[in-house]
């Protein structure tokens, strides 16, 4: 009689992984995430830094310097390339003088907060009344969900100009978070929504509502485990939605306000100088790209690792 022969052991090793696990190996595999994690790691590290790299470049994001401009010729740099030099690594400002690498670092870390407590706002919001919408049903659910119809039936960046326009000043910050996280969380709420009908019907649920789970119970330990990849997966891509944001209400000119720096401000300051000194323009117009592309392809490969079937289709 012939032994069967032994199992193979990748299979195994494969089974013994955790889904974690393999997911990050599959986005270890894939180029354009680790270009997009990369990226996503240097914007992130030059914001925490900014402070550190202000200091050894010698100049604050709110210092002018009149000597680097030509005030004979309306205040255009001094030099080539808008003034890049020892002295001013990327150039300075027309007609202020100001660093342009101080203000970019600063505008890194102004972009990545706004972007990034937007999107925890509406990750919350939207993950909380989604899965009441979808667990309850009835008329928990039809009146959030009408909620939910009413605010994604706005244009919401004319509704968001024009409630940031007739608040009075405050933290700014906190402002632009709360109204663009208050806009965003209908889009999440729809897909946690929908999960949450799918999964509270599936066995393991329904085994915990025999085992005396209720409510909370059953929301936070049973189904939203289960959901949380769809979650994340929207997270990563929201944020680079709420950096375009942003950079759109700063150059507006109702985001951030003058002096705090801003990449979307200052694409906006450099419109009127772009034919005489277009790295002006270009130097936060790149950075903007970058971290847009990135945290997207990030985003993207997270999906896919998640659920490479559904890639494939």
């Amino acid at each position: 009689m012939t032994a069967l022969a032994p199992p193979a052991a990748a299979p195994v090793a494969a089974a013994g992984r955790s889904p974690s696990r393999l997911v990050w190996e599959r986005l270890r595999r894939d180029r354009a995430a680790r270009f997009g994690l990369i990226v996503v790691a240097l914007f992130v590290l030059i914001a925490l830094s900014a402070p550190l790299l202000t200091k050894l470049n010698g100049w604050s994001p709110y210092d002018f310097d009149p000597t680097a401009i030509d005030k004979e010729l309306a205040g255009v740099p001094k030099g080539a390339l808008g003034g890049i030099s020892a002295e001013h690594w990327l150039g300075v400002e027309p007609v202020s003088g100001r660093d342009i690498f101080s203000r970019i670092v600063y505008g890194a870390r102004i972009s990545l907060l706004i972007s990034a407590l937007a999107t925890v706002v509406s990750v919350l919001l939207g993950t909380t009344f989604g899965l009441l919408a979808g667990y309850f049903g009835g008329w928990v659910d039809a009146a959030i969900s009408r909620v939910m119809d009413l605010l994604m039936s706005f244009p919401s960046l004319i509704f968001m100009i024009a409630l940031i326009s007739v608040i009075p000043d405050g933290d700014r910050v906190t402002l632009l978070v709360c109204i663009m996280g208050g806009f965003g969380w209908p889009y999440i709420g729809r897909i946690v929504r929908g999960q949450a009908i799918t999964v509270k019907h599936r066995e393991y649920v329904e085994a915990a509502r025999v085992g005396g789970a209720m409510g909370g119970g059953l929301l936070f330990r049973e189904i939203l485990p289960n959901i949380t990849a769809p979650i994340l997966v929207y997270a990563t891509l929201s944020i680079p939605a709420n950096i375009g944001t942003e950079a759109a209400l700063s150059f507006l000119g109702v985001g951030v306000r003058p002096p705090t720096a801003s990449w979307g401000q200052m694409i906006q300051e450099s419109m009127l100088w772009y034919e005489v000194d277009p790295m002006y323009f270009i130097v936060p117009g790149l950075c903007l790209f970058l971290t847009v592309l990135a945290f997207t392809l990030l985003g993207d490969a997270l999906r896919d690792a998640i659920d490479p079937k559904g890639a494939r289709r």
